[in-house]
């Protein structure tokens, strides 16, 4: 049976072309990039070309570049290490109420420090006003986090915004970039943050790669202990082959994102309205249009996700609840409960993610299974 694959916000495939650029690295070229003799050198020279690659698509300088494990580790870096760093200078974190947990967590592990952290409530469509973050900012604020776009319900955020503010006040400013590095363009000049986030798995790159943008002069506790690599910020032996896959999948993106994002919007559009148009109760949520443009996420009143995703799963199509990271908890989504659903429809949301090799007769595909999918598990929960 064909696979019709709904799910790119979980994950990527990687390119064919990051995977023949990563090769080498395996056997031919497999050095320790710290080692000083040939191989190792040759190692590094890539690891640092990487760099440099990743650098430009930021708008940054390759020494602001730290490569981590991906997303996770970032975001735990950039939280504990900006907040520790800053701790003689102030207390108060502010952060969304619907980060991703590897954000939410390592604030909950600061406020067990003695943090004070401030969780920001945002409207119904996902959306925190500017505003909202300015008021919640006094004397002892360090650190304002908050994504860049949800990984749920695919709203976007006035980062520049924010980052304007923070930028004025000296205050440190972390974005979440996982979902939109690679798919919409990333600017951490005009974003004015101190750090940012990305993930290689999330842009057609390898999993166990991502990086860590970490604007000049802004202190940062170390998050692994060890070596000295990474600038003396990461011990740990550097994942070349990661790099070079991430550093490929960014040049991938580079060239061919405005026209990916465009065509992505359109299946995108032609996905909610055949939804809408076919179950006419179907909820759409994030906003209507500031979102990310391969996502859509609807509730589906008197609805089980688990039941309609293996439904689902069994017609050939993959797709998901929201978050990947939390799948398996039986807990209504934070992000879910903070725009105002109940627990009932967030346990009927289905995320849909479309993709580099999506194409428009598998949103006709879906389209001819959903809807009586839909009506026979009503039928069947009403027996």
């Amino acid at each position: 049976m064909e696979k019709y694959y709904f799910d790119y916000a979980s994950t990527t495939p990687a390119d064919p072309q990051v995977i023949r650029a990563m090769e080498p690295y395996f056997f031919e070229r497999f050095g320790n990039p710290s080692s000083p003799h040939t191989i190792g050198q040759e190692a590094k020279k890539a690891l640092e070309d990487a760099r440099q690659t990743v650098a430009d698509f930021l708008n940054a300088q390759p020494q602001e570049i730290l490569f981590t494990s991906g997303g996770t580790e970032s975001n735990n870096h950039a939280t504990i290490g900006q907040g520790r760093a800053r701790k003689s200078q102030g207390q108060h974190i502010i952060v969304s109420a619907i980060e991703h947990h590897s954000a939410l967590r390592p604030v909950e592990s600061l406020q067990k420090e003695g943090f004070q952290v401030s969780f920001l409530p945002v409207d119904r469509y996902g959306w925190l006003d500017p505003e909202q973050v300015i008021c919640a900012v006094h004397d002892k604020t360090i650190l304002i986090i908050l994504l860049h776009a949800s990984n749920e319900i695919g709203t976007l955020q006035d980062i520049e915004a924010i980052g304007r503010f923070a930028t004025e006040r000296k205050m440190a400013f972390h974005v979440d970039a996982v979902q939109t590095v690679g798919h919409l363009p990333v600017d951490v000049q005009k974003i004015g943050c101190s750090t940012l986030s990305l993930s290689g798995h999330k842009l057609y790159g390898p999993k166990g790669i991502g990086a860590l943008y970490l604007r000049k002069g802004t202190p940062l506790t170390s998050f692994l202990l060890g070596g000295d690599q990474e600038q003396g910020r990461r011990a740990s032996t550097q994942n070349v082959a990661g790099a070079v896959g991430l550093a490929k999948a960014v040049e991938i993106c580079q060239s061919q994102m405005l026209e990916e994002a465009k065509l992505q919007r359109e299946l995108r559009d032609r996905l909610i309205q055949k939804i809408s148009t076919q179950i006419p109760d179907a909820i759409l949520n994030g906003h209507p249009t500031r979102r990310l443009p391969n996502n859509a996420h609807f509730s589906f009143p008197g609805i089980d996700s688990e039941s309609l995703l293996m439904s689902l799963d069994l017609a050939g199509i993959c797709a998901s609840m929201g978050s990947a990271c939390t799948s398996g908890v039986l807990k209504a989504s934070h992000v879910l409960t903070a725009i105002g659903l109940s627990e009932e429809l967030a346990f009927g949301s289905l995320r849909l993610s479309v993709g580099r090799w999506t194409r428009p007769d598998h949103i006709d595909y879906l389209s001819s299974i959903l809807p009586d999918t839909i009506r026979r598990l009503r039928k069947t929960a009403s027996i």
